[in-house]
């Protein structure tokens, strides 16, 4: 739920869905001891459908043109995969993946339409990175995140047979917070990338322009940007305070593994406040040291309801 990923691991336990920050599809709880046997093959058939297609958008020297070539003839894979047609006998670079996807399509009815979002996130980030894209309002922003996120917590949600709506939309907040946290966790990787999620209207509010962020260091600059940050990371605890009942209403395992999702998410927030909110100078991340933390939270409750700061 990078993905989305989700999800990002440490290992099989506790952390599985934390180790790499709150990211994309590192995030991704995959296929921890948490998850029911039953249903591993499905997550991991599903991560690496989406590890894939976020490499496929973003690692290597392809070209933008290149880079959508390849997205269009893996949705074509996608589509052979839902229509239960993948071609026989025929060894094609993701073999690997659309087998197991496949399977998993027949054996849980996993839905199309999701799993061709996912894709098109991509196919935005590649077509957006080409153009210098600047995100206007958290708005889109958001519309952005029912692509390239609440697809994942919702495909989870599908594995566990959860469909009502109240549960679905506390998964998107979830999942869309998530990718928030990713957004201002990520501020020193993605502006070198010329990946920008900084909204704009939040910029011009503060005074500020991306080259403030790598420019000179200046006082007042930089109390705009810490500022700027900061409240970007209000509206994320906002929005996964606001999923995160789903995270105690899940039962069994389920619960267990979307509360340390949620934890996960809520620590990296604490992490930057504790750096002051300069995460485009300074990546927070997860490790060993925050596992017991995390599971103290996740069995109680601590930071679930914690209010965002004002503003």
């Amino acid at each position: 739920m990078t993905p989305p990923a989700p999800p990002s691991p440490a290992t099989a336990a506790a952390p599985a869905p934390l180790s790499a920050g709150v990211g994309h599809y590192e995030n991704f709880p995959v296929a921890s001891l948490l998850c029911p046997p039953a249903l591993r093959p499905a997550v991991m058939a599903i991560y690496h459908f989406a590890r894939t297609a976020d490499d496929i958008a973003d690692e290597g020297d392809a070209s933008p043109r290149q880079r959508l070539a390849e997205l269009a003839s893996y949705r074509l894979a996608l589509a052979h995969a839902l229509s239960d047609s993948l071609p026989a006998g025929q060894d094609t670079p993701w073999e690997h993946v659309f087998g197991p996807l496949a399977r998993a399509i027949r054996q849980h009815g996993l839905p199309g339409p999701l799993l061709h979002d996912l894709i098109s996130a991509f196919e935005q980030d590649v077509r957006h990175t080409a153009i210098g894209h600047r995100y206007a309002d958290e708005t889109e922003l958001l519309a952005y995140c029912r692509l390239s996120a609440n697809p994942v917590g919702r495909l989870l949600l599908h594995l566990y047979g959860i469909d009502d709506e109240v549960s679905l939309q506390q998964s998107d907040a979830i999942c869309s917070a998530l990718q928030l946290i990713n957004f201002w966790q990520d501020i020193s990787v993605d502006l070198p990338r010329q990946r920008n999620y900084l909204p704009a209207d939040a910029l011009n509010r503060h005074g500020l322009s991306l080259a403030d962020f790598s420019g000179p260091v200046d006082a007042d600059r930089t109390a705009r940007c810490q500022a700027l940050v900061a409240e970007r990371c209000d509206r994320a605890r906002t929005l996964m305070n606001r999923g995160a009942p789903l995270a105690l209403s899940l039962p069994g395992r389920a619960g267990w593994e979307l509360r340390l999702v949620v934890q996960g998410g809520l620590r990296i927030l604490d992490k930057i406040d504790a750096i002051q909110h300069r995460s485009w100078q300074t990546r927070p991340t997860l490790g060993k040291a925050d596992v017991p933390l995390l599971l103290w939270r996740a069995a109680f409750g601590m930071g679930l309801r914690r209010r965002a700061r004002a503003g």
